[in-house]
């Protein structure tokens, strides 16, 4: 019985990582029965339920966080450090993307109609949760999703377009994408950053590499930066990779020495944003995503 696990008197901390419509009643019950609880993305299914969920952990007192692990990825790391060091000069478009070729359609609850399938759900919570780190909170979302795959009965492709003025930013994933495909590209005033490989830690498990030997983390594909003013080309140094990073501030929180590292609040704010993409989608415009101000003081930089 997962709710007689989750509620188990034995544990401090309960880690919710199954099927996506059971991450608000699981976390629920054991958030009443006193445990600290991180949630696997996506948050909930609905920005109604994660609220509530917040509500919860304000009540029983304990601490709520959101497994958004790839924060502290290699790709991701390397180019937030770059437009934090300035390096392209205002930005004015960001495109983020994870493509897959993926071409069989394979009998999971993921590619199964029902609340919280699709790769909005499975994918969208990672590249806007880390758009909202580099640049906040959006003005509006315009979203396409789309079935590509014969067979298919979830979306397997979507697009977002997140305006923040006159900047732009472009999310996506894609089912059928061979290659060709960088994993992110921030075009600025002066010069465009390039990371064209992703992350590296989930092929190093799969080759029997363990988190915490020498070269976990080591990501050997460095970003490009094509510099418009002069002309030239040059290597910006990937950083280190390491997912660890997420438990080891958890760690921090739940000692009281550190802010959760990903409040309820910002996972509320993710799933309001892929619930305007939703709407958008089927009203065919630009739509806002409605926010309480916890949430929007959550993102505050």
């Amino acid at each position: 019985d997962p709710k007689a696990l989750a509620t188990h008197p034995d544990l401090d901390l309960v880690v919710i990582a199954s099927p996506n419509e059971t991450h608000a009643p699981l976390a629920e019950a054991a958030m009443r029965a006193g445990r600290n609880v991180v949630v696997d993305k996506p948050f909930t299914i609905t920005v109604e339920e994660a609220r509530h969920l917040a509500a919860v952990a304000k009540e029983k007192k304990v601490l709520l966080s959101v497994f958004q692990n790839r924060r502290w990825d290699s790709d991701f790391l390397t180019v937030q450090d770059a437009i934090c060091r300035d390096l392209t000069g205002r930005i004015v478009l960001f495109e983020s993307r994870i493509d897959r070729y993926r071409p069989e359609v394979r009998d999971r609850w993921r590619e199964i109609p029902g609340p919280g399938a699709g790769l909005l759900y499975d994918l969208g919570p990672h590249l806007i949760d880390q758009t909202l780190l580099l640049f906040g909170i959006p003005d509006s979302v315009q979203a396409t999703l789309a079935t590509q795959r014969r067979g298919g009965k979830t979306d397997d492709f979507f697009q977002l377009v997140l305006r923040y003025g006159e900047m732009v930013a472009t999310l996506g994933a894609g089912s059928l994408v061979s290659g060709g495909s960088p994993r992110f590209a921030a075009h600025g005033e002066r010069a465009s950053v390039v990371k064209e490989k992703p992350d590296i830690q989930e092929d190093q498990l799969r080759a029997g590499v363990m988190p915490g030997s020498p070269d976990w983390g080591f990501d050997p594909d460095d970003a490009l930066l094509y510099d418009g003013v002069t002309g030239d080309t040059r290597p910006v140094t990937a950083a280190r990779g390491d997912q660890r990073g997420y438990y080891v501030a958890l760690r921090e929180a739940l000692l009281g020495r550190a802010p959760n590292p990903v409040p309820p609040e910002q996972g509320a704010t993710v799933m309001a944003i892929i619930e305007a993409g939703f709407r958008s989608e089927k009203e065919g415009s630009r739509v806002v995503a409605e926010l309480t101000k916890e949430e929007r003081a959550a993102w505050a930089r």
